[in-house]
């Protein structure tokens, strides 16, 4: 009978997986982030645009005085007259017009004083905040996002063609932890660069207020409505940066991640809505808008049958908020999770 001795475990030669505390890597990240070049550029030249956007909104709006307003609104009545009687000949020779249809129906609509918006009529017209504050939210939405864009691309785009990434991956083994981390970084600039544009919108309008302003006190519930439409703004800033984003970490380029994102809305969505209309509610573009806009978006498919006049009886689609904040939400994750999973899985060497 012979006893048999146990030797213990041989330990591996290999050396240990470094662990990287986040905290560190977050930190390296965030001064990689803010030392990129090109984003460096992008942000002053959107400054050196908001400087000029101003000026030149300064150089159309002005103060008008007693005598051009005066002057302005005996334009107005002229006009007014003018659209009468062109009205009242229509309606006394109307001619050949089908017979379910009275001369009112197709001759033009009295027109009234309150129909008429006198800036029309001035030369230099005074800045109304409360009829632009809807639009120059949008307008800073748009450009924001297209910012958000092209920083999300380039963020990763660059990491590939520098191939840096792959000597990250020899300090932080970890995949998945740098793309959450690269991640993290994006949304925190993205939500940031949306908050500073929609502060620049607001600064443009007090300066072009105090210089060229109307005057007219806001109406009730401007401000709310107004916030939210900047708050919705500030995410779609965030999605887009998250798109592009996932976008480039899929194709590992950042000419071809913007290349597919400008055949998709130059050629890809002009061919569904002339194609397949009824397709139009899932298109990136217009659940954008309906995000953004004041009361969603409301979408007209012209795909019915003519009736005897040629006309089309539209259907309307309605895209709300919250829809298309979960869709856009939806897209941006599924195409940036399919790439970090990707990057976690592929041979990056």
């Amino acid at each position: 009978m012979s006893a048999a001795v146990e030797q213990p475990p041989a330990s591996s030669t290999l050396p240990a997986e470094p662990r990287v505390a986040l905290g560190g890597l977050l930190r390296s990240e965030l001064h990689r982030f803010r030392s990129r070049r090109f984003i460096q550029v992008v942000l002053v030249l959107a400054l050196l645009g908001w400087v000029v956007a101003t000026a030149i909104a300064l150089t159309q709006l002005g103060t008008p005085g007693a005598e051009e307003l005066a002057r302005a609104e005996q334009l107005v009545e002229q006009d007014i007259a003018t659209n009468e009687q062109f009205r009242q000949e229509c309606l006394a020779n109307p001619g050949e017009i089908p017979p379910d249809l009275d001369p009112e129906d197709v001759c033009p609509a009295p027109m009234t004083r309150e129909d008429v918006d006198l800036s029309f009529y001035l030369d230099r017209p005074p800045f109304d905040f409360a009829d632009a504050a809807m639009a120059g939210a949008l307008g800073f939405a748009v450009l924001s996002a297209v910012l958000a864009g092209l920083i999300g691309a380039t963020w990763i785009g660059a990491e590939w063609s520098s191939r840096s990434l792959v000597a990250l991956l020899f300090w932080v083994p970890q995949r998945m932890r740098v793309m959450g981390v690269k991640i993290a970084v994006l949304v925190g600039a993205s939500l940031l660069l949306g908050v500073v544009a929609q502060a620049g919108w607001l600064a443009m309008s007090a300066i072009l207020r105090a210089v060229a302003g109307n005057g007219e006190p806001l109406p009730a519930g401007l401000w709310g409505d107004l916030l939210q439409t900047q708050a919705r703004a500030v995410l779609l800033t965030v999605l887009a940066g998250l798109l592009a984003f996932g976008l480039t970490n899929l194709v590992r380029n950042t000419g071809a991640a913007l290349g597919i994102g400008f055949v998709y809305l130059v050629i890809v969505e002009s061919a569904v809505r002339a194609l397949r209309p009824r397709w139009q509610p899932w298109l990136l573009s217009d659940n954008a808008a309906a995000l953004v806009q004041d009361g969603g978006l409301t979408i007209f498919i012209f795909d019915g049958i003519p009736d005897p006049t040629g006309f089309v009886e539209p259907t309307e689609y309605y895209l709300g908020h919250l829809q298309s904040g979960i869709y856009l939400a939806v897209v941006a994750a599924v195409i940036v999770t399919l790439g970090a999973v990707l990057f976690a899985r592929r041979d990056i060497y």
